[in-house]
C-alpha cells in the first residue's frame, strides 16, 4: 500500500497594518500595511524560499494581499483570492474599542456583547470555522505532496486552529497564539492532520521596532 501524500497548509495572519486612529477596521477597505508590516510579510517570504510553495491564496483585504505579495512573487506564483479567509464579521467596526474608552463606555451598545459564547458582536464562531476548514481543505487538495500558503486574519486563523485540534470556539482573545506574520502550519498525511507547528519569523523585526520605539 502506498504512503500518503505530505502536504504542508500554511495559514499566516498579515503583518502589522497601519492604523493611526486605533479603530476595529475589520472588513474595512483602505488599510494597508505599515512599514513594519512590508518588512514582516518580507521576512516571512525569505523563511519560506526554501519551502516547497506551490499555491498561495488570500483574503480580499488589502493587508492580506500585500501580506501574500513577496511569498508568491518568490515562488514564481499568483495569488488566489478567497472570501473565506476574510476577517470576521464585526458590529463594532470602524470604532474605537477598549476598556474605559470607546464604544465600550456608551450604554447602547452593551446589548452586543451580551452573548461571549455565540459572539453577539459579530460573526459566529462555527461559521468562521466552517468557512476556514472548507479552504484550508481545498488548499491542501490544490497543493497534494506539497505546501501552501494561505493569508488571513487573527480570529479565522485562531478559530480554524481550535476547531481542528477539538478545542472550544469561545475563547479569551487575549491568549491567542496568533502574532502578526505568524505561520500555523498543518501538516498533513493525506487527509489526516497529523500536527499543528506555529511560529514567528518575524519576531525579532517586531522586538527590534518595540526596542527603537522605546528608545
Amino acid at each position: 500500500m502506498s504512503t500518503p501524500e505530505s502536504t504542508v497548509v500554511h495559514l499566516m495572519r498579515h503583518g502589522e497594518v497601519h492604523n493611526p486612529d486605533g479603530i476595529l477596521y475589520g472588513r474595512l477597505p483602505g488599510f494597508r500595511l505599515s512599514e513594519l508590516g512590508r518588512a514582516m510579510a518580507t521576512e516571512v517570504a525569505q523563511h519560506l524560499a526554501a519551502h516547497d510553495i506551490v499555491h498561495v491564496v488570500s483574503s480580499p483585504l488589502e493587508r492580506a494581499l500585500e501580506t501574500a505579495r513577496p511569498t508568491a512573487d518568490s515562488h514564481g506564483l499568483g495569488i488566489h483570492v478567497d472570501g473565506r479567509l476574510i476577517e470576521a464579521g464585526n458590529f463594532f467596526e470602524g470604532k474605537v474599542v477598549g476598556v474605559g474608552d470607546g464604544v465600550l463606555k456608551h450604554p447602547e451598545y452593551w446589548s452586543k456583547l451580551r452573548d461571549p459564547f455565540t459572539p453577539s458582536w459579530g460573526e459566529a464562531y462555527a461559521a468562521i470555522a466552517s468557512r476556514m476548514i472548507a479552504a484550508v481543505a481545498d488548499a491542501r487538495d490544490a497543493a497534494r505532496g506539497h505546501e501552501a500558503l494561505l493569508v488571513s486574519h487573527q480570529l479565522p486563523v485562531w478559530t480554524a486552529r481550535s476547531r481542528l485540534e477539538g478545542r472550544r470556539l469561545w475563547h479569551d482573545p487575549r491568549k491567542r497564539q496568533c502574532a502578526l506574520a505568524s505561520l500555523t502550519s498543518l501538516h498533513y498525511l493525506g487527509n489526516e492532520l497529523v500536527s499543528v507547528v506555529y511560529s514567528e519569523p518575524a519576531a525579532t523585526l517586531v522586538r527590534d521596532a518595540a526596542k527603537k520605539a522605546g528608545a
